[in-house]
């Protein structure tokens, strides 16, 4: 689910162990010099640090099944749309190969299928100058918010939700169009051309005319708010059916931190700056509340569709619904969706020493090789869970073998007999 999240003031870039995966007794196995080629010396600027995933520490202890389930998952979604662009980290063919090497795999052998068929790698920032090395990055979290809405306006329902104008022309990863600034990730469709769709303060005064088309209505603008920097949420109507609202656009202009401007200005410490504090605090200082939303220039609209595994999140931009605890957000510039990482360190909240997860979404404030926003959940207490979630801690990138040797034959392929009964996948 492309979103824009939020992103308080936070420190650094993030390092991961991964592993160099002891071969499996099959002819199929890659040699070195076959991974090597495969894996980029370094992304972003980070080194990739071959380690091993037997030797990580929590490694046995994780749950292998719950990874394994939230990968095949991923496999077998669309992919996302618009594709990710050239050159991300992470083979297709290898990660298809994994994908359908995945199909057989039993829960309880999904740690030995991770170790037979992938690489792992700490990322690194060396050092540069007066900076040290470092091998952490910074882990944030987010979640699905549950609002109360209606499909009419009416008392306690005042603030609209609005359905993706056809006007709206967004911009894939890396695409430019004629006289329009790449400062902006989509344009209005106009007779002459793009030009810069409006902004939040002027969708909210009236810019988008005819185009402007609720879908239903919120309480009031801070829960419109936080849907839209979530990227999507679940709505129980009046009648007590649910529905969840999806993104489906943005008008491409900047997007600002709300906790930034609020801790900037005094109002609020950044220590303890929790999503339930700050909603509480624009409630309480109306004016200061429409002022600083509309200083976020950024804009989110939405689409809506049933709820059918309440087990389950949104779909990620990868293109499937989130693994509460197991789907991770990461720069899709850099990564490939569908690619496990092992978040080394403990996280609250969760038992042992890491954690493995999938890339399967991104958001705007998800930037660099080290940097993830892990997706915990729906409902309040996720948001308590996510509003916790913002540290130091180590990744690690799980890289697919080759998918095929130089005699042609695919790793995804049927392996022997032997090795087909005891492998798993995340």
């Amino acid at each position: 689910m492309p979103c824009l999240r939020v992103s308080l003031p936070a420190a650094a870039v993030l390092a991961a162990a991964a592993v160099s995966i002891p071969a499996v007794s099959s002819p199929t196995v890659p040699s070195r010099a076959a991974e090597a080629s495969r894996v980029p010396p370094q992304v972003a600027g980070a080194v990739l640090e071959p380690v091993s995933l037997a030797a990580l520490p929590g490694w046995r202890e994780d749950d292998g099944a719950a990874s394994l389930d939230a990968f095949r998952r991923t496999c077998a979604g669309p992919g996302p749309n618009p594709p990710q662009i050239e050159g991300v980290t992470g083979s297709p063919a290898d990660l298809a190969a994994a994908c359908a090497a995945a199909d057989e795999v039993k829960p309880n052998e999904a740690k030995k299928f991770f170790e037979a068929r992938f690489s792992a790698y700490r990322i690194v920032r060396p050092a540069s100058g007066t900076e040290p090395e470092r091998r952490v990055g910074f882990l944030t979290g987010y979640f699905e918010p549950e609002l109360t809405g209606s499909l009419e306006p009416g008392p306690g329902y005042t603030a609209p939700v609005l359905a993706r104008p056809d006007d709206l022309v967004s911009l894939a990863p890396g695409e430019t169009a004629p006289g329009l600034d790449p400062l902006y990730r989509a344009g209005r469709r106009t007779e002459t051309g793009l030009v810069p769709y409006p902004d939040r303060a002027a969708i909210e005064d009236g810019a988008l005319g005819e185009r402007n088309r609720p879908l239903l209505w919120l309480r009031d603008a801070v829960d419109l708010f936080v849907l839209q920097v979530q990227g999507s949420g679940r709505v129980r109507l009046p009648d007590g059916r649910g529905m969840r609202v999806l993104y489906d656009g943005k008008n491409g202009q900047p997007y600002t931190s709300i906790g930034k401007l609020i801790v900037n200005e005094g109002h609020l410490p950044i220590n303890g700056l929790s999503l339930e504090r700050w909603t509480a605090w624009l409630r309480a200082n109306p004016d200061h509340a429409r002022r600083l939303m509309r200083m976020n220039a950024s804009y989110i609209f939405f689409r809506t569709e049933p709820v059918t595994d309440p087990a389950l999140g949104p779909p990620g931009a990868a293109g499937v619904p989130l693994s509460p605890g197991r789907s991770m957000a990461v720069d899709g510039n850099l990564w490939r969706y569908g690619l496990p990482f092992w978040l080394e360190g403990k996280l609250p909240g969760q038992p042992g020493r890491g954690h493995l997860v999938v890339a399967a979404d991104t958001g705007s404030a998800i930037v660099g090789p080290a940097r993830g926003d892990l997706y915990v959940g729906t409902g309040a207490a996720a948001g308590r869970a996510a509003g916790d979630l913002h540290d130091r801690i180590g990744f690690v990138v799980l890289i697919p073998k080759p998918a095929s040797t130089p005699d042609g034959a695919a790793k995804g392929a049927s392996p022997a007999p032997e090795a087909a009964a005891g492998e798993a996948r995340p």
